[in-house]
C-alpha cells in the first residue's frame, strides 16, 4: 500500500525559451541566493552593518558559492571526468551545497575583514537567510527530480517516471526512492523556524551561525544515508564535512559558549540585541567583554575637605 500511495510527478529538467535552455535548478539556487539575502539586510542594519556595506560582500559571496560549490563535487566525484576541461562545464551538472556555503563564507569573510566588519555579527544576521535560500532552493530541486536517493517503500517516496522522461538525478522506471531534496526542505524549514525564533533574544555573537552549523550538519548526515552517491569508508563527502560542521560548531556551543576570539573586525567585544540598545540606558550585556567580567566605570577621585588646624 505505501509503493501505491508513493508521490509521482514527471520532472521539468529544462525549460526551452526560443534558443535558451534554462534549468529550474539554477532558477531555484538564484532566488533562494536572492530572497536569503533579502532576509539578512534587516538583521545586518539591527547589528550596525548598512546595506552599502552588505552588497559589495553579497557580490564576493555570490562568486564564492559557485567556485565553492563546483569544486567540492570535482573533489569528491574526481573520477567521473574523462579531460580537465569538464571540469569547467557547470552547465551540465554537479554542484554542492556545503561546498557553496564554504566558498561563500571564505570569499565574504575576506572582504568582511578589509572593511571591518565583526564576521560573527554579519554571519548571525545571515543564518536565517541561509536556511530560507536552502527551502526555495530545493524547491527547484523537486522540479527537475533530483536528489533522488536510495529504493522505499515508504509512502511519501518518489515513483520514477517512465523512460520517456528525464529527471536530473538517475532513476530507474516504476522504482520508488527516497526525495532526499524533499527531505531537506522541510528539515530546513523548521531549522529556519528555530533560528528567528532564537534570534528574538540578545545571543553571543557567533550563536546562530553556530547553531545553524551544527543542526543543518546533523541533519544532512542522516539524509545521505538515504542518497545513492560516491562514497569513502561508507560515507559522503557531505557527511564527512557535515561530521566535521557538528564537531566544530556544537562543541563550542556545548563548552565555550562565547564569541571566538578571532573573527572581531569590528573592534568590538560585546554583543548587541536585535534592535539595539533600549533607550534610556544599556541592556542587560552592554559594556561587558565575552569573559563576562563587567567593564569599570570611570572614576574621578573626590577631593579632600579642608584640614582644620
Amino acid at each position: 500500500m505505501g509503493v501505491l500511495a508513493a508521490l509521482a510527478y514527471d520532472p521539468l529538467v529544462r525549460i526551452e525559451i526560443g534558443p535558451l535552455s534554462i534549468s529550474p535548478h539554477g532558477i531555484g539556487i538564484a532566488v533562494g541566493f536572492l530572497i536569503g539575502a533579502r532576509l539578512m539586510l534587516p538583521a545586518a542594519k539591527d547589528k550596525g552593518i548598512d546595506e552599502e556595506q552588505v552588497y559589495p560582500l553579497l557580490t564576493l559571496a555570490a562568486i564564492g558559492a559557485i567556485i565553492g560549490a563546483r569544486l567540492a563535487y570535482v573533489v569528491n566525484h574526481v573520477g567521473d571526468y574523462d579531460s580537465p576541461l569538464d571540469v569547467f562545464k557547470v552547465w551540465q551538472g554537479g554542484i554542492s551545497l556545503l561546498g557553496g556555503f564554504a566558498g561563500a563564507i571564505i570569499l565574504a569573510g575576506l572582504g568582511m575583514r578589509k572593511r571591518g566588519i565583526s564576521f560573527w555579527k554579519l554571519m548571525d544576521a545571515s543564518a536565517p537567510g541561509m536556511a530560507l535560500g536552502v527551502v526555495v532552493g530545493r524547491v527547484g530541486d523537486l522540479i527537475v527530480g533530483d536528489h533522488l536517493g536510495k529504493a522505499t517503500d515508504l509512502f511519501f517516496g518518489y515513483r520514477c517516471p517512465g523512460l520517456d522522461v528525464d529527471t536530473a538525478s538517475p532513476c530507474d522506471p516504476g522504482v520508488v526512492v527516497h526525495q532526499t531534496a524533499l527531505y531537506d526542505l522541510l528539515l530546513t524549514a523548521v531549522l529556519l523556524a528555530l533560528l528567528l525564533w532564537l534570534r528574538r533574544k540578545p545571543r553571543y555573537d557567533g550563536f546562530l551561525i553556530l547553531t545553524f552549523g551544527a543542526v543543518y550538519g546533523a541533519q544532512r548526515i542522516f539524509e545521505d544515508f538515504l542518497r545513492d552517491d560516491v562514497r569513502r569508508l561508507g560515507l559522503t563527502g557531505s557527511q564527512i564535512t557535515a561530521i566535521v560542521l557538528v564537531v566544530v560548531c556544537g562543541g563550542w556551543l556545548l563548552f565555550k559558549k562565547r564569541t571566538p576570539g578571532w573573527g572581531r573586525w569590528d573592534g568590538a567585544d560585546t554583543f548587541t540585541p536585535p534592535g539595539g540598545p533600549p533607550p534610556g540606558g544599556p541592556f542587560p550585556g552592554h559594556g561587558v567583554p565575552q569573559a563576562g567580567r563587567p567593564v569599570p566605570a570611570p572614576t574621578m577621585a573626590r577631593p579632600s575637605p579642608p584640614r582644620r588646624e
